[in-house]
């Protein structure tokens, strides 16, 4: 690894029990996560005014004593985040320095249209000048996201096949990223779909070079223990679970019958938590998600 900090996060992520805060709502996604904390439309005129409303809300969830390397072993952040501050560092180093929190960067730029059934991803032109600003940052990996929505073999192929391909860049910048080729929960398809997207990540996997490593952030799959073969490959660090949609109480219990695979959740993290709440309540119900999140990632 590039730097003392990043050799002490593998070690982390290798060796410890937890899951990943997913905090990495972009642009799109940011107004409905804010809605869900409290925070209505008509609270901000501009892009700015949005992203600091929801920069204070992560902020607010990052510093709050239940967010801690005990329980959380990394956090996905976007961009915008990893360039402002918390409590005067920045947000990659504050993660890591004051809460023993692993800090991913999200790096895609979005999906594009639908194509064979499937989501890939927009291009990403600026990507080595980010992944060289998040190495300065001592952030440890990456995040990107594509999305599968039929049991199409060419579109999961193509999907696949773009992951690793951007993925290998990633490696070489000295970070490890994490692969998601997400399947949406309401496919039709979905079980078939997983079936073809499991034959193309080992087909990938085994043509990583010795040493290499990556993370892997599927949807829970509709076959209890269906990944496991992926959580034991060599190449892979460490195999993450997505909500998707899922309630809380559905993801935790789903997660819990898959053994290996931890949390990597967003809204069902933050489900539950709001704007309006005293801190007492706050914490208290950021408490209750962030311990149910890290048993059921414990299963």
């Amino acid at each position: 690894m590039a730097s003392q900090a990043q050799q002490a996060m593998l070690d982390k992520v290798k060796t410890q029990t937890g899951f990943i805060a997913a905090l990495d709502q972009s642009g799109g996604s940011t107004p409905k996560a804010l809605k869900l904390y409290g925070v209505d439309e008509s609270a901000y005129n501009n892009d700015d005014e949005m992203f600091e409303m929801v920069h204070q809300m992560r902020t607010r969830i990052i510093t709050s004593k239940a967010f801690s390397g005990e329980r959380v072993l990394g956090a996905i952040l976007f961009e915008n985040t990893l360039d402002r501050d918390i409590e005067g560092m920045s947000s990659a180093h504050y993660l890591w320095q004051k809460k023993r929190v692993v800090p991913f960067l999200k790096v895609d730029k979005g999906l594009a249209d639908e194509e064979n059934g499937v989501q890939v991803m927009k291009p990403m032109p600026g990507l080595a000048a980010l992944l060289a600003k998040a190495v300065a940052q001592d952030v440890f990996g990456t995040k990107m996201r594509s999305v599968v929505k039929l049991a199409n073999h060419d579109g999961i192929k193509a999907v696949v096949k773009q992951q690793f391909e951007v993925g290998k860049d990633i490696l070489a910048a000295g970070l490890v990223p994490i692969i998601e080729p997400e399947v949406d929960i309401n496919s039709p398809e979905k079980a078939e779909a997983e079936a073809l997207l499991k034959l193309e990540i080992l087909a990938q996997l085994n043509m990583l070079e010795e040493g290499q490593e990556v993370m892997l952030k599927l949807t829970l799959p509709t076959e209890n223990n269906f990944y496991k073969e992926l959580v034991d490959h060599p190449r892979v660090l460490k195999v993450v679970a997505l909500s998707g949609g899922y309630s809380r109480d559905e993801a935790n219990a789903k997660l819990a019958e898959n053994q290996g695979m931890i949390a990597s959740f967003s809204r069902a993290l933050t489900e539950g938590i709001s704007v309006q709440q005293s801190e007492d309540e706050f914490e208290a119900t950021l408490d209750e998600a962030i311990e149910s999140i890290y048993q059921a990632s414990k299963a």
